[in-house]
């Protein structure tokens, strides 16, 4: 029986400008079954443009198929595009962090965080006219209330903001969004952590 995985997000989980197989929760599945965990293609709730917010109300109205055994979440950088406060995205990534793992049958070992990537490296956060320092230092911001609550509650995080950072050319065409190659590399930084979240035994 394949395990089962829901990724929730926004651009960066449906892989917007990418095609489908590009996209990193099925990149990361993909190389999971090919070291023989028989972990099947994510569902996805995800959508470009996302605030937590949005995704919330998306989640309300979604049928889904719990238990879980894999649950990724990524969102937040819409809320800081818009110009959102970083206490009011703490409470609202707390509430979604918390629906996640009740996804995954309670079982806080089975949620995933990623961070936030940094969209001010890239030419479209150049040529919109943005301070990119200050772009940065919210990401940064947001990206710390996500880890504390993340590690609060005893859930995986992963740190792909450097990664982000360190590759600002593996961009799709619309020179904003992650290339395949880049979700690639979102993946690989997933991978152990998911290994060792998938190795745990299953809820009884």
């Amino acid at each position: 029986m394949p395990l089962t995985y829901l990724a929730l997000g926004d651009s960066y989980t449906i892989g917007e400008s990418v095609p489908a197989e590009g996209r990193w929760p099925v990149q990361l599945a993909a190389t999971l079954r090919d070291e023989g965990v028989p972990l099947a293609d994510p569902a996805i709730i995800a959508t470009t443009g996302w605030t937590t917010d949005e995704l919330s109300a998306a989640m309300d109205g979604a049928v889904f198929a719990p238990p879980y055994d894999l649950v990724s979440l990524l969102i937040g950088v819409n809320n800081q595009y818009r110009g959102r406060d970083v206490d009011e995205y703490r409470g609202e990534f707390r509430r979604l962090l918390g629906r996640a793992v009740a996804l995954a049958a309670d079982r806080v070992d089975r949620a995933l965080v990623l961070s936030i990537p940094d969209w001010g490296v890239t030419p479209f956060a150049h040529d919109s006219g943005r301070d990119i320092a200050r772009i940065a230092a919210e990401l940064d911001a947001y990206n710390t209330a996500a880890r504390e609550e993340t590690l609060r509650l005893g859930a995986h995080w992963v740190d792909i903001t450097p990664i982000s950072r360190r590759h600002p050319n593996l961009l799709a065409d619309d020179g904003l969004h992650p290339s395949a190659a880049q979700y690639s590399l979102w993946a690989g930084a997933a991978l152990p952590a998911v290994r060792t979240m998938l190795a745990a035994a299953p809820a009884a």
